[in-house]
């Protein structure tokens, strides 16, 4: 154990690690354990422990703000202090959840959506359908939808449907189905009307209101359908308000009833008469077309086909233009124009509560020459009332003498 032999090779195992493979043993355990050691670098190991710090710091901390200029920091740095970040960042959020609750306030929300509709149009609605049950109104046998010939082709029943309703115009349902009938004998058809001259066409149509322009009227439609619409009438609102004599509320009623189209409501005067006496508008208007336009804000689209038949028809038997009758509506304790000018029942002609003497003849009678017929004989039946005792007895004595 003490040869020199021995000794030299145990001090180039310990001492000689650098020699060749063949002057030494193999590496042991912990020479290999150390070597590993000293080869990690201790600067990595302070990083990794940082890091580590770091990302536990993270989790406590709240989101950075966007454009925060601490927002993203080198690797292995300390962040300074976190007073300063947290103390803006939860101020914010405050401020933010404030704003929100403001926008979410109901009193502000429900002044938005509110929509104006008029308190019991609902129930007065549903009575005026209850009254029209019996669809015996001049309207529901002699309307616009019942004038045209139903075994024509369809561009023909179409043009029929809007002659009808331009002579419809200040004239009375009865009168417009008649003229129609005789328009459909003769033939009533693009191509007829041109060839027609004026004064036959005016023997057809007459005694509508205002003949005269309407044949006028009727001519240049004519016309103008054959040379840009190929005999067919216009498919569109704009298109039917460029045809000579054709107003909104035909176009509107000529899209519903010749193309079954709801592209507005036709406001006629009964229309328009009976929506400002039930109070359906925001104010009082003067025209029809104001008073479509104010109808159309509220009135649900589904009803815009049936309300210009329903008040037409209602409008023609009780909510007369002079003297509704307001005692048989439905409608009288709900209404707010009810009784105001209305007897409490219908008056016979010839009554002391019957209307005054113009306005009789001018309900009953279409012809000038019956009006002044039966305005000469009410006034030959009071001249006798107008005469003094005193003349009267100038004239007897007169006649004593002769």
């Amino acid at each position: 154990m003490t040869s020199p032999y021995f000794m030299q090779t145990r001090s180039v195992v310990t001492r000689r690690a650098n020699q060749t493979a063949g002057c030494k043993p193999a590496d042991s355990l912990r020479s290999k354990l150390t070597k590993r050691r000293r080869n990690v670098d201790p600067a990595s190991s302070v990083a990794v422990k940082v890091e580590v710090e770091e990302a536990r710091i993270s989790e406590l901390r709240p989101s950075p703000v966007p454009g925060n200029s601490n927002e993203l920091l080198p690797p292995g740095t300390v962040q300074p202090k976190t007073q300063a970040v947290i103390l803006p960042l939860s101020h914010s959020r405050r401020r933010r959840q404030l704003k929100v609750e403001y926008d979410e306030d109901e009193g502000v929300s429900s002044i938005k959506t509110e929509r104006w509709e008029p308190p019991d149009w609902k129930k007065q609605l549903g009575l005026i359908r209850e009254m029209r049950s019996s669809h015996d109104a001049p309207v529901d046998n002699m309307g616009a939808e019942k004038c045209y010939d139903t075994e024509a082709p369809a561009h023909v029943r179409r043009f029929q449907v809007l002659v009808s309703l331009m002579l419809s115009s200040q004239t009375k349902d009865q009168v417009t189905a008649a003229a129609m009938q005789r328009l459909r004998a003769h033939g009533c058809t693009v191509e007829n009307i041109l060839a027609t001259d004026d004064e036959t066409l005016g023997k057809l149509i007459y005694p509508v209101g205002f003949w005269r322009n309407k044949v006028k009227h009727l001519k240049l439609t004519a016309a103008m359908l054959q040379r840009e619409f190929g005999g067919d009438i216009p498919d569109s609102v704009e298109g039917l308000i460029r045809l000579p004599g054709v107003g909104p509320k035909m176009a509107h009623l000529a899209m519903d009833i010749a193309w079954d189209r709801v592209s507005g409501i036709g406001v006629d005067t009964h229309v328009h008469r009976i929506s400002n006496r039930l109070g359906w508008l925001r104010k009082p208007t003067k025209a029809p077309e104001e008073t479509r336009r104010f109808l159309e804000d509220w009135l649900p689209r589904e009803l815009w086909s049936e309300i210009n038949w329903l008040l037409v028809g209602f409008g023609q038997q009780v909510c007369l233009p002079i003297n509704p009758l307001c005692s048989v509506c439905l409608n009288q304790h709900i209404c707010p124009s009810a009784h105001k000018s209305s007897p409490k029942k219908r008056p016979k002609v010839g009554s002391p509560h019957s209307p005054s003497l113009g306005s009789t003849v001018k309900a009953e009678t279409e012809p000038g020459e019956e009006a002044a017929v039966k305005v000469g004989r009410k006034k030959e039946e009071s001249l006798p009332t107008l005469i003094s005792p005193k003349t009267q007895r100038r004239t007897l004595k007169t006649k004593a003498n002769s």
